[in-house]
C-alpha cells in the first residue's frame, strides 16, 4: 500500500536505537528523507555504518540550547519539515514517591515531558509550511493507567497525553495533525531493564513480574517496534487526514498496569 510519503520530511528524536530506530527505517522504506538526533553517540556512530542514509546529530533533548542545534541542523538536510515524532524520553527511576529522588524526577519529565514542548516549538513553524503536517508524541499506556513505582514516568506520560490534545486543538486550522502514540509492553532491552527494577523493588523473581505485568493484557505478546513504527507511518501519512487529538495504544488490550 503506498502510504504517500515519497520526499516526506521526517525527524525523529532518539532515532538510534528501540522505537526509534523502527520509526526512521519505516519512514525510509516509504521513500521519506529521515534526521535523526540521539543522546547515544557510539549508536548514532553505529546506524553511520547501518544506515548510512539516515542523517543524524547528537542531542538531549532536555537542553534548550542543543534542541536549537539539532533543528538547524535538520532543517538545513531536510529543507523543511512535514513530520515531527517526538520519541525521546527514559524510564525514571523506580520506587514509591517518597523515596525518589527530586533531581530524578526532575530529571525524567525534562526529558518525557518539556523535551517534547522544546521539540514542538520548533517544529510548528516548519509544520504549518507543509501541506501534510504532522506530530507525533509518543506516550505510553503508564499516561492512560497510571504505573505503580514509576511516578515521574507516569505523571510525564499523562502530560504528553495532555499537551498532544491541546497542540491537536490549536494547530488544527493550520491542517497539521498531532497524537499521542501509547506502546504498551516493547519488546527490548529497555523494557527488560525496567521489568527487572520492578521485580528488584518489589523482592519478586523476573518471571513472577512479567506474568504480573502481562496478567491484565487480552494478547500477552511483547509489541514489537515495528509495529509502533507502522502505526506512526500510517497516522503520519495523507491517509491519516482526519485523524488528529487522539491517544493511538498498541498494547494487546492492556486494561491496567501493574
Amino acid at each position: 500500500m503506498d502510504m504517500g510519503l515519497q520526499g516526506a520530511r521526517v525527524l525523529v528524536t532518539a532515532g538510534a536505537n528501540g522505537i526509534g530506530l523502527a520509526i526512521a527505517r519505516a519512514f525510509q522504506r516509504e521513500g521519506a528523507s529521515v534526521f535523526i538526533c540521539d543522546v547515544d553517540e557510539q549508536s548514532l556512530s553505529e546506524r553511520s555504518q547501518t544506515d548510512p542514509a539516515l542523517r543524524s546529530i547528537i542531542c538531549d533533548v532536555a537542553d534548550r540550547r542543543a534542541v536549537d542545534r539539532m533543528f538547524d541542523a535538520a532543517i538545513s538536510a531536510l529543507g523543511g519539515l512535514d513530520c515531527l515524532v517526538n520519541n525521546a524520553g527514559i524510564a525514571g527511576p523506580t520506587g514509591r514517591v517518597d523515596d525518589i529522588n527530586p533531581d530524578d524526577w526532575d530529571h525524567c519529565l525534562s526529558v518525557c515531558l518539556t523535551g517534547q514542548f522544546n521539540c514542538a516549538r520548533l517544529a510548528i513553524p516548519q509544520l504549518r509550511k507543509s501541506a501534510n503536517g504532522s506530530i507525533m508524541n509518543v506516550s505510553s499506556l503508564a499516561g492512560k493507567h497510571g504505573f505503580a513505582l514509576r511516578a515521574p514516568y507516569a505523571a510525564a506520560k499523562w502530560g504528553v497525553i495532555g499537551f498532544t490534545k491541546t497542540l491537536a486543538i490549536e494547530l488544527g486550522p493550520d491542517g497539521i495533525r498531532v497524537n499521542a502514540l501509547l506502546p504498551g509492553i516493547v519488546a527490548g532491552d529497555r523494557q527488560r531493564r525496567v521489568l527487572e527494577a520492578k521485580a528488584q523493588a518489589k523482592g519478586m523473581s523476573f518471571k513472577d513480574i512479567e506474568r504480573a505485568a502481562f496478567a491484565a493484557t487480552s494478547i500477552k505478546q511483547y509489541v514489537e517496534p515495528e509495529q509502533l513504527a507502522d502505526l506512526c507511518v500510517f497516522a503520519a501519512s495523507p491517509r491519516a487526514r482526519t485523524i488528529s487529538g487522539q491517544s493511538l495504544s498498541v498494547c494487546g488490550d492492556t486494561q491496567t498496569l501493574s
